[in-house]
């Protein structure tokens, strides 16, 4: 049975990374070269023997903790904000299954660099943009949305004005910096061109 503590615990790790991850997306509105230029240097450290496990396995305890308790919780749960963060839970759980299994997929069977073409191949073969395009976005909506649920719990001494900053804030820079990695990917901020091997998988299934 997971405690409260470690997943706090799970989800500081996992945070650390994905600060690096998503300042690297955003880095991508200077253009793609300065998207994969800071995740060569950034990969000498997450991609370490000894840092890339330890990612992975928060991830997976993030992912199986929050479900177990979005479960225990369900027929007590009150209040919006006791809601919001379970479904914004529920979706970070969603998304991370789906995205580490893709990255994965990506490196050790399809034997492809998981860089910015391979964020952005989805967005460039009809009709998956309709998938990606919220799927990403909402990514990044329900990590500040999870984030300030966090907080607000934390503030409980503050005032009532605080503790709704501490979810609008997070949600709304989660919201900001959703648009901006969702634009870069979709081509939308200059000409985007993702090379066919990395669109060769969702193309098969076009057919």
């Amino acid at each position: 049975m997971p405690s409260r503590t470690h997943h706090r615990i799970s989800a500081f790790v996992l945070l650390a990374f994905l600060c690096v991850h998503v300042t690297n997306h955003l880095l991508a509105v200077f253009g793609v070269e300065a998207h994969i230029a800071f995740m060569e240097v950034a990969r000498r450290v997450y991609r370490a023997p000894m840092v890339e496990p330890v990612i992975l396995l928060a991830a997976a305890f993030q992912v199986m903790s929050g479900l177990w308790f979005v479960a225990r919780g369900w027929r007590t749960r009150h209040g919006a904000v006791a809601w919001l963060q379970a479904i914004s839970g529920l979706y970070l759980a969603f998304f991370l299954l789906i995205h580490v299994g893709a990255v994965l997929h990506g490196r050790l069977v399809l034997a492809l660099d998981t860089n910015f073409h391979f964020a952005a191949a989805g967005m460039h073969v009809p009709p998956f943009q309709f998938f990606f395009v919220p799927y990403y976005f909402l990514s990044l909506l329900a990590l500040g949305a999870h984030l300030g649920c966090a907080i607000y719990w934390r503030l409980a001494a503050a005032s009532d004005r605080m503790r709704r900053a501490a979810i609008v804030l997070p949600v709304l820079a989660g919201s900001a910096a959703a648009a901006v990695i969702v634009l870069s990917l979709a081509g939308k901020l200059y000409p985007v061109d993702v090379p066919a091997r990395y669109k060769a998988s969702f193309a098969l299934q076009t057919r």
